[in-house]
């Protein structure tokens, strides 16, 4: 069984028109929600095999608060540039290059990207991954035998559902 966890950054600040999109950090509310949904998610899963993020301050900062919650060491997170903005398809091409040995691997990133392909590739579709959500799958197949929607659907979490 391999699982899938996607993560959508936190909630960034837009209060510098000026900053450049990569060097986003997190506004308020993100600083509020991030805790709370990495210790939502370590109460939920082991350790992860892999963690992978975009390198772009929002999700960096995310990432690292949920590795931190999941006892993963800062060092072993791989910073993939491609996953800054990438489409659906970009994320499936790291997925199905993924090795046998991952078994819970963790895609930090942003939308529409993410919920793209978790609309593509699981059996229940989500309208949207919002700032901070987390999507938990699972499929019973080896990442390179990925097709169509052969993941289930284990867990939806976002900071709405326990936040105002």
């Amino acid at each position: 069984m391999r699982e899938l966890i996607l993560i959508r950054h936190a909630k960034s600040s837009w209060s510098n028109p000026e900053l450049d999109d990569f060097d986003r950090p997190l506004n308020k509310r993100g600083k509020r929600d991030l805790p709370f949904m990495a210790n939502l998610l370590s109460s939920k899963i082991n350790k992860p095999d892999i963690i992978i993020s975009s390198p772009a301050k929002r999700t960096k900062l995310t990432t690292i608060e949920f590795a931190d919650a999941l006892k993963y060491e800062n060092d072993k997170i791989v910073w993939d540039k491609k996953l800054y903005l990438a489409s659906s398809g970009v994320i499936i091409k790291i997925l199905s290059q993924f090795n046998d040995e991952i078994n819970l691997a963790i895609i930090v990133g942003h939308n529409p990207g993410l919920t793209d392909v978790q609309n593509l590739i699981c059996n229940k579709e989500i309208e949207n991954i919002p700032t901070c959500g987390i999507v938990c799958m699972s499929i019973d197949k080896k990442w390179c035998e990925l097709s169509g929607k052969d993941f289930k659907l284990d867990f939806f979490e976002y900071p709405k559902k326990y936040l105002k």
